[in-house]
């Protein structure tokens, strides 16, 4: 087994384990049937626009894609880029180490369509750079309009925070002039890579944080049923959930966020929307990616037994004659 392959596993099970310690310290003062009352006491509507949020959200993660192949200058169209980013994303962010899994998955598709390994990696490098530019957008903006709630948290003082924040925006228009003005490809080893064009970078700056805004509404929506929860506390609280599941690399960040969001928003969080949430955003996506992709999964194998079969009837009819 190679190191990469050891330190792969190494970090998957201490985040297994600590996704199990962190979700029996959440959960271990209430019953099953605690849970199910939370649950329900959330009204149908406040689920009904989390789900909306949701939908709206992968909708985004969807746009991560099409940047991407836009940025390899391929024209392929996009209700094929939604259905290999859907799946891809609504699977990888529920096993966890997302940007193996998802992309992993995002090869099989694109791959089948025509596009080489290098175009694929670009594609899923592409979309991990506007993973991190969505995060420290909404990062940036949430750290200097409320330091507080992250300052008590992190243990640092409001200045720090602020300055974290300013940090964060300043490193997101320092990618926008890079792509403006930068166009020397970057080589490394037989691949090269080159900044986006600035309308790429802006599309990324927009659909990026537009997502984390709806993942965050969709967090706010499941608390703001029984509690008085102001979008910017949520925000704040998925901010700061989001870094601890990057340092523990956690599977869907499972017990992670719930740990955090606990921590952060305290009794307004109630366990019933931390439950309703992780339902809503990761669960309902993966019970539906899954037999999606076993379904694409056997059109692409009949497909490919179809076009034998007729290149083999092709080649046998000059023998024949």
């Amino acid at each position: 087994m190679t190191r990469k392959k050891i330190l792969t596993y190494g970090m998957l099970v201490i985040g297994v384990s600590a996704a199990g310690y962190l979700l029996y310290h959440t959960f271990r003062e209430y019953s099953v049937s605690d849970i199910v009352e939370s649950v329900r006491a959330i009204p149908t509507f406040n689920l009904l626009m989390a789900l909306l949020f949701a939908f709206g959200s992968y909708l985004c993660l969807s746009g991560f894609d099409w940047a991407g192949v836009r940025y390899v200058k391929n024209d392929l169209a996009y209700p094929k880029i939604g259905l290999a980013s859907f799946i891809a994303l609504s699977i990888g962010q529920s096993v966890g180490l997302a940007g193996l899994s998802s992309g992993a998955l995002r090869y099989r598709y694109y791959a089948h369509w025509g596009m080489s390994t290098e175009d694929v990696a670009k594609i899923v490098l592409l979309s991990g750079v506007t993973v991190g530019i969505g995060m420290a957008v909404l990062s940036g903006i949430v750290m200097v309009i409320n330091p507080k709630d992250a300052a008590a948290v992190l243990g640092l003082s409001e200045t720090v925070i602020v300055t974290i924040g300013v940090a964060c925006l300043a490193a997101t228009a320092a990618y926008l002039t890079l792509a403006a003005f930068v166009r020397t490809p970057l080589k490394i080893r037989a691949w090269t890579f080159e900044m986006p064009t600035l309308k790429i970078a802006i599309a990324q700056v927009v659909i990026g944080t537009i997502n984390f805004v709806l993942v965050s509404a969709c967090l706010r929506e499941v608390m703001a049923a029984t509690a008085d929860v102001s979008y910017l506390k949520a925000a704040t609280a998925f901010v700061l959930a989001n870094l601890a599941i990057l340092i523990t690399h956690a599977p869907g960040g499972l017990g992670v966020l719930e740990a955090t969001v606990r921590h952060v928003m305290g009794d307004q969080a109630s366990i019933g929307s931390l439950v309703a949430f992780r339902v809503i955003y990761f669960f309902i996506p993966f019970f539906i990616g899954l037999p999606l992709s076993l379904i694409i999964e056997a059109i692409f194998r009949a497909n490919k037994i179809k076009r034998q079969s007729q290149s083999g009837l092709q080649l046998s009819e000059p023998a024949s004659t």
